[in-house]
């Protein structure tokens, strides 16, 4: 395996840039899953059947308090990747624990939130608009919920080996993948909750 010391760790091999090539890829994969959802939701947002509306069941504080947590999230992953070109293992795992706390924090208030719809009487099958709407914050959630765990497994990785070739593709792919899932929530924030309460 030959090793490019100009480039940065996580670029360091070919097989680590094909790595970063494919993941980017994947993203592509994503954006059109996303796009396809947010057009499901977009299309079918006005229709309420007997069911409530957003700006009925919308509550901006939690709302406020989750964009604030993932988007702190966002660049507390970017310290951990600049730790991380600087070969500091320990605060490049600190900051990568805080944005997994900062995550879980999201993904609680998220799932409170969908407690609160159903005990509000809103579910899957209430109307177009809560089926849309569960089915788009569903899939965030699910994605979030993923990255948790993918994350927690890289964390496990770097005590175990340190920051190596490997492990510094593997932590920046990961960063690739929360950023990605900052820029779907400011969709998110912009197109279901706002526009919802207006």
């Amino acid at each position: 395996m030959k090793i490019d010391a100009t480039q940065p760790l996580e670029y360091g091999t070919e097989e680590n840039r094909n790595r970063i090539f494919g993941f980017w890829l994947f993203l592509g994969a994503e954006i059109a899953l996303f796009a396809t959802l947010f057009t499901v939701y977009i299309v079918l947002a006005n229709r309420f059947a007997s069911g409530p509306s957003g700006a009925e069941i919308f509550e901006i504080t939690p709302v406020l308090l989750e964009t604030f947590l993932l988007l702190t999230s966002s660049f507390t992953i970017g310290l951990a990747v600049h730790a991380m070109r600087l070969g500091l293992k320990k605060q490049m795992m600190m900051f990568m624990i805080i944005t997994l706390l900062l995550g879980a924090g999201f993904l609680g208030i998220e799932i409170f939130e969908f407690f609160t719809y159903v005990h509000e009487g809103v579910t899957l099958s209430t109307s177009a608009f809560s089926s849309s709407l569960f089915t788009l914050l569903g899939t965030h959630g699910a994605h979030v919920t993923f990255g948790l765990l993918w994350g927690t497994a890289i964390l496990i990785q770097i005590k175990k080996h340190g920051l190596d070739h490997s492990t510094a593709n593997k932590s920046f792919i990961f960063s690739l993948y929360w950023h990605f899932l900052d820029v779907v929530w400011i969709f998110i924030f912009s197109f279901v909750y706002l526009k919802g309460l207006m």
